[in-house]
């Protein structure tokens, strides 16, 4: 029973990729639990992934196993609703690729994945390596660091908010796409003047050096299924052959509306994988709401935003001294009587074993000319850690 179910699959597949349209709409209006379900709906009949493999699926019509999933393990990062499970084990112990690719989604939300070791169907020895919340349709990738040789890995695929997605699965050990991130349109929510944006971002010497030779700005309106490459900036150096860190770019909103950007680096054959540089929400043709204070928990650390003036435009880039992986990108507006603004949580660093940052932030005051600050800061020790 379990090949014909999954030649099943694979043939809706390559109808829908022949324009097939009206399978496609059949099977959403007849989906629900019991109606072309994947075999691997149930984690007894998982699907094994072998490398470079690339496998069509769908979440239309899954359901959920609650005894072999635990919400309380992934926070607010994913809510169970149509999964489905994979199963990879690694050749090789290294860095490895999830890619998802050729989303086809009801609405725009896309898929969920998380990934973790540990027994199937025992939630109590799962380990999670990642869990991600796709918000569109983009091809993506997410990063796998250090998967140990010969352990198998759980892969649960799931659609966001119940969305009905067909897509292409694969892991590899090269990226294909964008690297996945995810941030919804609140809290942080610009509005450019007469419908001009402007952007800032650094790129890390490593990433220069590694070969990276431009970077990408993309775009993606609110309602939009898939971001669209606006422009490539390419990397520049000075008279020296020292690689230049700060980058602009300035941008007309085609509409009122609102709109994501992101910056990526771009990967050439050999080099670093695409880095994700900044991500910023604008928005244009409607008031734009006061910006809350960050929401801060656990350990912090604190940013000289004091020595900048009111109401300057600040972009701030945490990076991981040594590899230049950006931890965080974020852009918001010089304001004192915000208490908390020069907070920054570091608890999500800590448990990565990450001891301390670098931090650039750049200045665009409402008069002046711009200027930048670099620091290294040092993370505070955590709690529990050995005196």
């Amino acid at each position: 029973m379990l090949l014909p179910a999954l030649n099943f699959c694979a043939r809706s597949h390559r109808l829908y990729a022949a324009g097939t349209g009206f399978f496609w709409l059949l099977l959403l209006a007849t989906a629900h639990p019991g109606h072309a379900q994947c075999p691997n709906d149930d984690i007894e009949n998982r699907r094994l992934l072998h490398l470079e493999e690339s496998v069509a699926s769908s979440t239309t019509g899954c359901t959920v196993q609650r005894r072999c999933v635990d919400e309380r393990l992934t926070g607010k990062c994913i809510e169970y609703h149509n999964d489905q499970w994979f199963e990879f084990t690694p050749p090789a112990m290294g860095r490895y690729f999830v890619n998802i690719g050729g989303q086809q989604c009801r609405d725009v939300r896309g898929v969920q994945l998380v990934v973790m070791s540990g027994k199937p169907c025992q939630p109590s020895t799962y380990r999670i390596l990642s869990c991600t919340s796709l918000g569109t349709q983009d091809d993506v990738f997410v990063t796998l660091d250090s998967l140990v040789a010969g352990r198998p890995y759980l892969l649960v695929v799931d659609g966001y908010l119940k969305d009905y997605c067909r897509f292409t699965l694969q892991v590899s050990r090269l990226p294909l796409g964008l690297p996945v991130s995810y941030q919804p349109p609140n809290p942080v929510r610009l509005q450019p003047a007469a419908g001009v944006v402007q952007l800032a971002w650094q790129v890390p010497d490593s990433l220069a050096r590694a070969g990276a030779a431009a970077c990408r700005v993309l775009r993606r309106e609110v309602h939009q299924y898939r971001s669209v490459e606006v422009t490539r900036v390419p990397l520049r150096r000075d008279t020296f052959g020292r690689p230049q860190s700060t980058y602009t770019w300035r941008d007309s909103l085609p509409a009122p509306g609102q709109y994501h950007y992101r910056v990526v680096s771009t990967a050439d054959a050999g080099g670093p994988p695409p880095t994700l540089l900044l991500t910023q929400w604008v928005a244009s043709g409607e008031p734009a709401p006061a910006m809350p204070g960050p929401t801060v928990d656990g350990p912090t650390i604190h940013l000289p935003l004091h020595e900048f003036p009111r109401r300057a435009a600040l972009t701030i880039v945490v990076t991981e001294p040594g590899s230049g992986r950006v931890l965080l990108a974020r852009q918001l507006q010089r304001d004192p009587t915000e208490a908390r603004q020069d907070e920054l949580s570091v608890a999500a660093w800590q448990a990565q074993g990450i001891h301390r940052v670098a931090v650039t932030i750049v200045c665009r005051p409402v008069r002046g000319r711009s200027s930048s600050r670099k620091l290294l800061v040092m993370l505070p020790q955590p709690e529990n850690s050995a005196k």
